[in-house]
């Protein structure tokens, strides 16, 4: 049975989706919940929560989890890797197309079957390059 089959796309996860949808920012389980709270005021945090995880699981959002910072959701579910800013936290898309010099070997952990993968670049934003000078 597939994850899609497990659950049912209630109104809330429909609002919750569509306002992800909306932006590529990239955005905290917290900034979705005020997005939300515009289009159904009463909603509460958990709720939110929980949907997203909901809607990770069903294939149609992504969740981004980056060490040391907080959970970020992607209303995109294609695959694609993202950048991830180390002075102000912000994340990016990055599309595999773009990346040419990424080279895996499975032989070097041949104890394990990868199963998925996630590729997370960390660098500094243009917005904080600016704001120190470029350098």
């Amino acid at each position: 049975m597939r994850a899609n089959s497990l659950f049912r796309m209630t109104s809330q996860r429909q609002v919750i989706l569509r306002e992800l949808k909306k932006v590529n920012i990239h955005p905290t389980a917290d900034e979705i919940y005020i997005m939300v709270r515009e289009v159904i005021p009463h909603i509460s945090l958990g709720t939110v929560y929980r949907n997203l995880e909901i809607l990770s699981t069903m294939g149609l959002a992504q969740k981004l989890e980056c060490a040391g910072n907080q959970r970020r959701y992607d209303g995109n579910p294609e695959r694609h890797h993202h950048i991830r800013c180390v002075e102000c936290g912000s994340v990016a898309d990055v599309f595999p197309e773009t990346v040419t010099a990424f080279e895996f070997s499975p032989d070097s952990i041949s104890s394990w079957k990868v199963v998925d993968h996630r590729i997370i670049f960390l660098g500094v934003c243009g917005s904080c390059m600016a704001g120190r000078g470029g350098d």
